[in-house]
């Protein structure tokens, strides 16, 4: 019995260990919902009207009443009220309104991200091309483009080479016109490795 319950105790081991252990996906955050009309279910609600008067309290029915004649919608704004706060709108409206404001925390919200290039003082001039077009479109999409150059062997003895190539690499990346390049951090020499951060003002 207790071989038994070692070898159990191994098996539930190991499948322990093969299990694949997964990260939580994040929580979609979820956006506001609207109730409206005959989906308003309180027997009574705050009112506000269309012109942002507050009526008081009155009964769900005139509320309706009141929407229908003004030709829009009764819209309850917070359902958590006693009794739930319900406005006289226009319902397609204020879901635009909502969509629209949503979307701009999601792009203020985007990470901006580094995105990396190399250079070097003896690059040709197809590949120096293929960089400036690969950095314009770095930094179009919002994010900020370190530049790397790095010296070797006897490169070293000429430093002013490694700043001109940078240089010449900025002004090829500033021929762009929707490009407003700004130096976050400037020309900056770490031994023989020379770099810069740029980022696109908008």
């Amino acid at each position: 019995m207790l071989l038994l319950t070692k070898q159990l105790t191994v098996f539930q081991l190991k499948s322990f260990m093969r299990r694949k252990f997964r990260k939580p996906k994040p929580k979609k955050t979820q956006e506001k919902r609207f109730r409206a009309n005959q989906q308003i279910h309180a027997s009574s609600v705050l009112l506000i009207d269309e012109n942002g008067e507050k009526l008081g309290e009155i009964s769900i029915q005139e509320a309706l009443q009141k929407a229908k004649e003004a030709d829009m919608d009764l819209i309850e704004v917070n359902p958590k009220g006693e009794p739930p706060v319900a406005k006289i709108g226009d319902l397609g409206k204020m879901k635009y309104d909502q969509e629209k404001k949503a979307h701009k925390q999601r792009q203020q919200q985007k990470k901006v991200e580094v995105k990396g290039i190399r250079l070097s003082v003896r690059i040709s001039k197809h590949d120096f091309d293929l960089r400036v077009r690969q950095g314009q479109k770095f930094l179009e999409k919002g994010n900020k483009l370190k530049v790397e150059l790095t010296l070797k062997g006897r490169e070293k003895q000429h430093p002013e080479k490694a700043r001109e190539m940078v240089q010449s690499f900025i002004a090829a990346l500033r021929e762009d016109e929707e490009l407003n390049i700004i130096e976050e951090q400037p020309l900056t020499r770490q031994g023989g490795k020379y770099i810069i951060i740029l980022v696109n003002k908008k």
